[in-house]
């Protein structure tokens, strides 16, 4: 499976079957992409960074809510979860969504804005790939929580979105810190399988494919 980042919280992970995009943006909130074909679209929360179908091409099946899903050979979970910290009295719900697609598991956290509850982490099994907002406590996690939900998660591989790299202080460059890089090299994708799942974890800098 190759994933690209294609800016703010939508990424495209395109299997041998089944093409996954997720968070797709309305190119009138300042986040705009190229016309993309998907065969599921993923839709953590109803915000126009976060839920236009504009860009997308194709005829694919739209989730917008927590539940169990399957389209050909690829499964989805969505999990509810809040926009922030207080059950979601200030900036309303969120769903995760776990993407099961060529033996590989995702997991998109959407505008996430709180840790997860253990039971449910549990529920959802183990994760190989996180996709984890950081952005701050006026959006959703500050940088010491995003890390804390990583290390909840205890994926193989964490990419954070909503980010920029060349950042030299603020919040992205605290979630390095926290995560214990101080450099990481922005590359265009990550492909990744099964069998080439890194040991320890790590995290991966995608370069943004947005639409200036």
């Amino acid at each position: 499976m190759d994933i690209t980042w294609l800016g703010h919280a939508c990424f495209r992970m395109r299997g041998r079957d089944v093409t996954v995009l997720t968070d797709p943006p309305d190119p009138k909130s300042g986040h705009a992409i190229s016309k993309t074909d998907a065969s599921v679209v993923t839709i953590s929360h109803d915000h126009p960074g976060h839920a236009s179908l504009k860009s997308v091409g194709g005829d694919p099946v739209i989730l917008r809510s927590p539940g169990e899903y399957e389209v050909k050979e690829c499964l989805l979970t969505g999990l509810a979860s809040f926009h922030d910290g207080e059950r979601g009295k200030t900036r309303g719900k969120n769903t995760v969504f776990i993407i099961r697609l060529d033996n590989v598991v995702v997991g998109h956290l959407g505008d996430l804005g709180h840790a997860i509850d253990e039971a449910e982490l549990e529920a959802l099994g183990d994760i190989d790939v996180l996709l984890v907002p950081v952005t701050g406590p006026d959006v959703n996690l500050t940088a010491a929580l995003a890390a804390d939900v990583v290390h909840q998660f205890e994926p193989k591989v964490v990419v954070p979105m909503s980010f920029d790299p060349a950042a030299k202080e603020g919040v992205h460059r605290r979630f390095l810190q926290e995560m214990g890089v101080k450099d990481v090299q922005p590359v265009p994708k990550l492909s990744v399988a099964r069998a080439n799942l890194p040991q320890e974890l790590q995290v991966v800098v995608l370069e943004s494919r947005a639409r200036e």
